[in-house]
């Protein structure tokens, strides 16, 4: 087949690499046992209020969902303290993306991001035409006077996923505040803060919603996915101002967020007590790797996310598999280049049990 028959832009993108369903690791290694630790699931399961929301809707399925999703997207907006036209709601945090990306870039336009963070940023941008601008972290951070020298006149869009994804540490309030100071208001600040609940807990988070009200390029990213335990309805949101939500409006697709999405999204809403045990189970969870890791000397870091990068110590190829022949699936840092690194979510304290005992077989010292 010819190569010309695809849109050039395609040659150059990496698909995305998710983690490794249950069934396919089973089938595989003829085991029955398995604990997924790889995609930052919440461990709880969904919110009661969102499978009630649910089961309540099911019956009309056979009817188109509101192509403007106008009451999740006020119920969002009342949360937020914001006009329902703040608001924009996409097939889960990935449309959101690609729909700043169809909104923003041209061909040769440039978007300043890390080099080690969610891979969709890039592909996204690289699709429209677009040039990313990749840095490499710094003590495991954004390189924020980096972005800053990188910036010119070609910028569109700069990405931040706060907390970072693999990484799990946050930029501090101070950070961005020194960003946001050096980044002229035409460009376009994207905040992805897909983990937004667990961040929160740390009182150096920012609260990057005084950012958008006082600077109208800015989009903040959020997601039911994980805190709301509904990753399998696909929703998620962001906030901005109102003209670039009318913008993206105009790439959403006709129906972009199924009936059962839209009525889950707002059960998950209001499930306060869902989002506080999901938080709380989260962090003792963190709390006992932390500790292995500190017993066996294993460099890790600090994580306000629902999961951990820890350096094991050995080819993270061979960590995955050998965990996955033991019934654990994590995802190994190679597919970021970090060969020695894995990533690991939080779950229940069984799981996380189960996990730290695995690696232990897999890498204790003599």
């Amino acid at each position: 087949m010819s190569k010309n028959l695809f849109r050039n832009e395609l040659a150059s993108i990496i698909p995305y690499v998710a983690g490794k369903p249950i069934e396919e690791v089973k089938k595989e290694f003829g085991i029955d046992d398995i604990e997924k630790l790889a995609s930052n699931e919440n461990p709880l399961g969904p919110s009661l209020k969102a499978i009630e929301a649910i089961k309540k809707e099911v019956e009309n399925i056979h009817i188109y969902p509101d192509s403007s999703a106008k009451r999740l997207r006020q119920e969002i907006a009342k949360t937020y303290d914001l006009s329902y036209e703040n608001v924009v709601v996409g097939n889960g945090g990935e449309q959101i993306l690609q729909m700043i990306a169809q909104a923003f870039i041209n061909t040769g336009d440039e978007a300043i991001m890390a080099a080690t963070t969610f891979g969709l940023y890039g592909s996204s941008v690289s699709h429209m035409g677009g040039v990313p601008i990749k840095l490499p972290l710094k003590a495991y951070k954004h390189d924020f006077e980096g972005f800053i020298q990188k910036l010119t006149d070609k910028t569109k869009l700069i990405y931040v996923c706060n907390p970072n994804n693999p990484t799990g540490n946050i930029m501090t309030g101070d950070e961005i505040d020194y960003l946001v100071k050096n980044v002229p208001d035409h460009v376009v600040i994207v905040f992805d803060e897909a983990y937004y609940h667990y961040a929160k807990v740390n009182k150096d988070y920012p609260e990057t919603l005084e950012v958008l009200k006082k600077r109208e390029n800015t989009i903040i990213l959020r997601t039911f996915s994980k805190v709301a335990g509904i990753a399998g309805t696909r929703v998620g949101f962001a906030l901005t101002s109102k003209e670039i939500a009318l913008e993206m409006g105009k790439v959403k697709g006709v129906f972009n967020v199924n009936k059962l999405a839209q009525v889950a999204a707002m059960g998950a809403l209001s499930d306060k007590e869902h989002i506080e045990n999901t938080v709380e189970l989260n962090y003792k969870s963190i709390a006992m790797m932390e500790n292995y890791f500190d017993k066996m000397n294993l460099e890790y870091i600090k994580s306000n996310s629902n999961f951990v990068f820890v350096n094991v110590g050995m080819d993270s190829r061979i960590v995955f598999e050998r965990l996955m022949k033991k019934g654990i699936i994590i995802r190994p840092g190679y597919q970021w280049k970090w060969d020695n690194w894995i990533r690991v979510s939080t779950g229940t304290i069984e799981q996380t049990e189960k996990f730290l005992a695995k690696l232990h077989s897999i890498i204790k010292k003599d």
